[in-house]
């Protein structure tokens, strides 16, 4: 055993060993793990410490626990971009899956106080409205509501979005000069529980997204995802000084 290897403590050479077998693909992801009992004796340690590996581990998200049947090398986590304005299609495609949508609603409707304040609109102005639930394989993976100014995109609620996506389509025709994300970890209310086909304890990553088109608000924006199934990711460079 190298110095560099002494220097980790036992725990983390046994988080290392079972990381290096995942991402060479010895280990696929469903495969089952070696026992706490099974690495304390190849690695010559407690139990505990090797329940202290495990753990950690599925604390990260490289494994998945079951209580009597074991450790298994856990589903990696597609990542959602955080900062750049994408298509939940095109995400999908991305990362090799089939994208579906339903649509839940799509309508105009009086503008209520609260998004009024959020798209500075007038009070008594009319905003178009609507709800999809987005699909992976078949598998609702993304809840989208969006409001949207109408004298930004006039023909959205002509369009068919089944076949593009409201992003898709808003971002052929208004152009984003300015966005701002609010981000959450929520536990959904019934509805949206429903439509994501999750249990009532499900954590889930709320993002809250305005998007401006030149000098006004076009869309301001509630998208939920099950947070046990993504995570988010982002990018930022400055510029050199």
């Amino acid at each position: 055993m190298g110095d560099s290897e002494k220097a980790f403590p036992i725990y983390e050479r046994i988080k290392l060993s079972i990381k290096e077998k995942i991402d060479s693909g010895k280990l696929k992801p469903g495969h089952r793990i070696s026992s706490e009992l099974e690495l304390s004796n190849m690695f010559n340690v407690s139990r505990m410490t090797a329940n202290r590996a495990l753990k950690e581990l599925a604390a990260e998200g490289r494994v998945t626990r079951i209580q009597g049947l074991g450790s298994f090398v856990a589903e990696p986590k597609p990542e959602i971009a955080l900062l750049e304005i994408k298509s939940i299609a095109e995400e999908i495609n991305n990362w090799g899956g089939s994208h579906s949508s339903d649509i839940i609603m799509l309508k105009k409707e009086n503008i209520s106080e609260n998004i009024m304040l959020k798209m500075g609109m007038h009070k008594d102005g009319k905003v178009f409205h609507s709800i999809l639930v987005h699909k992976d394989n078949n598998i609702p993976v993304q809840y989208s509501e969006r409001f949207i100014n109408p004298l930004v995109a006039p023909h959205y609620l002509e369009q068919d979005f089944i076949k593009k996506t409201p992003s898709e389509y808003l971002l052929e025709i208004a152009p984003v000069h300015q966005a701002e994300h609010t981000i959450e970890a929520i536990i959904p209310d019934k509805k949206v529980q429903k439509y994501l086909n999750i249990k009532s304890d499900e954590p889930c990553i709320s993002l809250k997204r305005r998007t401006w088109s030149h000098d006004r608000v076009a869309t301001f924006s509630i998208i939920i995802y099950p947070g046990s199934k993504y995570k988010l990711s982002g990018k930022f460079k400055r510029d050199r000084l």
